[in-house]
């Protein structure tokens, strides 16, 4: 019995010390990842990889989606624009297109080409000429999978200065329609009863003005290991 309880103990023993080594390794990791993300105000500019929840300034929303399929249009996954601040379903990663290499920790410039995938669904935000539900404008969706979606999920970062700034209202025009990304004041039903509607239009005025609100933004790299590495793999993602 005394060998058993002694063999039992050393188990024990074993399985606790993987345990805190485990434990120890994901501190390391996320601790390596997350000083190198901003959560204050030291980042004055948004950056590639970061990832954001966006206001629209006009009507206090944030851009929002979810595992709800639209009952008419394309039937895919729904856009959204919540009053919340807390729902992680508003947050987006910043990524690169096929054609334009994103890396990661470089200041997004204004004009240019950048992809929001939705970080829960892994759905790239999307739109295309189907009407949208309630003001029969252009539809917004997340389409894709695991990031991976097509031509009409690229979007033109449009401010007024080099870089996208923090602070700063931006718009989004869609690449392929030149539509504006936009929140219409339009609030839905059941099952999603006061999310309001979001769609593209052309002249969008102030509804298709966003700004970075909550997020991590991850912060540029600096020295020459960071240069050769961005030179061998062009981050696009985390």
């Amino acid at each position: 019995m005394e060998a058993w309880d002694g063999k039992r103990k050393r188990t024990m023993d074993s399985l606790n010390c993987a345990l805190i080594s485990r434990l120890l390794t994901f501190i390391f990791v996320f601790s390596s990842f997350f000083f190198r993300c901003s959560l204050g105000t030291e980042l004055t500019f948004v950056t590639c990889g970061s990832v954001l929840k966006l206001l629209n300034i006009k009507h206090n929303v944030r851009l929002h989606s979810h595992d709800v399929r639209y009952g008419s249009g394309s039937g895919q996954q729904s856009v959204t624009g919540v009053t919340s601040a807390e729902d992680s379903n508003s947050y987006w990663r910043i990524r690169g297109t096929d054609d334009a290499a994103c890396h990661r920790g470089s200041a997004i410039k204004c004009g240019q080409n950048i992809r929001l995938t939705h970080v829960n669904t892994g759905r790239n935000l999307h739109s295309h000429y189907y009407s949208s539900p309630l003001t029969t404008n252009q539809e917004v969706s997340a389409f894709g999978e695991e990031g991976e979606g097509d031509h009409l999920d690229e979007w033109t970062v449009e401010c007024g200065e080099a870089v996208w700034k923090r602070a700063a209202a931006v718009r989004f025009r869609h690449k392929a329609t030149e539509a504006s990304l936009a929140a219409t004041g339009k609030q839905y039903g059941r099952p999603i009863s006061g999310q309001h509607e979001i769609h593209a239009a052309v002249g969008a005025g102030q509804q298709g003005l966003w700004r970075a609100a909550e997020g991590m933004f991850v912060k540029p790299d600096d020295g020459p290991q960071a240069a050769q590495r961005d030179a061998g793999y062009p981050h696009t993602e985390f």
